[in-house]
């Protein structure tokens, strides 16, 4: 070896573990970058139901993504706003003679909701475009954050569609359109917490783990994204507020007329005593899903931060599923209701670091 060759070898020895720790720090900013962004998503989604529940969704009549951040700024601007709103069937068939100060308190939940979501998406995107211009992003991980731009420019365009469907010949917007939007929502949380959690520096992952572990960590993301799901048509069609009894339904455990619409698949969409049904079966599914899961993990592995991701699941799906329980029997109380919508999102991230935790940390390439 020459001497310039044994000085190249030097410095590249030299360089890479000041890489490595480039990397290591770049990701720590990234991880609490995407922790913010995830923590207002989870804000969204607790102002997307306080809306729900306020019926306030259909006060803005109109989508202005850059002018809709003004609010009304005159007595004649909130006149014309509401002139607006007097013009669709929710007003003319439920609020009729609403006053301009009932129609305020709606508009401001439907603007907050509107501004956060306009937040949102400035929090996202500048710090990525920050974290770009100054190299501090791995190759590997900017076409995964672009998808996540998409997607959250993709709900953007979902949240009006699902406004716009209560403008013309309905009260309220449709469940299948609040449902879809909700549970977007909660992918683009499931999808920036996965990158975020394995951006850490977790522990190398057993193979013991790699099996079943998995499988039903994965049985179990499902259950709660279909849950989500279930519980978005369960809100658009006011579901909550009939039946309000537990464990028994309509006086059984049962009931009939579970499948009285034709076609009968119309009954798991728009008939209200079947989507609150489904909701509830599946939440039972969900309670079983969460202790298996917890029972095989403390079973199968050894890893105490596994174990414990696993009791957290465990214990969050059955105190998600009180919750629920107390909002149907309370008859849908504002406050909570909107703990129990907002809890659905922190048993999804126990349900994603989990599953980030088996899979291990993302390798870091120098």
């Amino acid at each position: 070896m020459t001497t310039a060759e044994g000085i190249a070898t030097g410095e590249q020895v030299h360089m890479l573990p000041a890489k490595r720790e480039k990397i290591e720090k770049s990701r720590v900013m990234i991880r609490w970058w995407l922790y913010f962004v995830c923590a207002l998503i989870l804000a969204m989604v607790v102002v997307g139901g306080a809306t729900r529940l306020t019926e306030s969704g259909l006060s803005i009549t109109e989508w202005k993504p850059i002018h809709g951040v003004i609010p009304p700024l005159s007595e004649a601007e909130w006149e014309e706003e509401l002139e607006k709103y007097r013009q669709i069937p929710e007003y003319q068939l439920i609020n009729k003679g609403m006053s301009l100060e009932e129609f305020k308190f709606i508009f401001w939940w439907e603007w907050a909701h509107r501004l956060l979501g306009r937040f949102i998406g400035v929090a996202f995107f500048v710090p990525m475009v920050a974290f770009w211009a100054a190299g501090r992003i791995e190759p590997w991980l900017k076409p995964r954050l672009l998808v996540g731009l998409a997607l959250g420019g993709l709900q953007g365009f979902v949240g009006w569609w699902m406004v716009a469907s209560g403008l013309v010949d309905r009260v309220d917007v449709s469940q299948y359109r609040l449902a879809t939007h909700l549970t977007l929502a909660l992918v683009i949380f499931a999808y920036l917490y996965w990158i975020a959690r394995r951006l850490a520096p977790l522990n190398a992952p057993e193979p013991s783990e790699q099996g079943s572990l998995r499988l039903l960590g994965l049985v179990v993301l499902g259950l709660v994204f279909l849950q989500i799901f279930l519980g978005g048509l369960v809100a658009g069609l006011n579901a909550g507020l009939t039946f309000n009894t537990w464990p028994y339904m309509d006086g059984q455990i049962i009931p009939g007329g579970l499948l009285v619409m034709q076609p009968v698949w119309l009954n798991f969409f728009e008939n209200v005593m079947t989507v609150q049904f489904q909701h509830r079966m599946t939440a039972y599914l969900l309670v079983l899903a969460g202790l298996v899961l917890t029972y095989l993990t403390f079973k199968i592995a050894t890893r105490s931060e596994l174990r414990r991701s696993a009791a957290h699941v465990g214990a969050f799906i059955g105190l998600q599923a009180v919750f629920g329980i107390l909002t149907l029997v309370w008859h849908v109380p504002l406050s909570m209701a909107l703990v129990h919508q907002g809890f659905a999102v922190i048993v999804l991230a126990a349900c994603v670091d989990y599953l980030a935790k088996i899979k291990g940390a993302y390798p870091i390439r120098t």
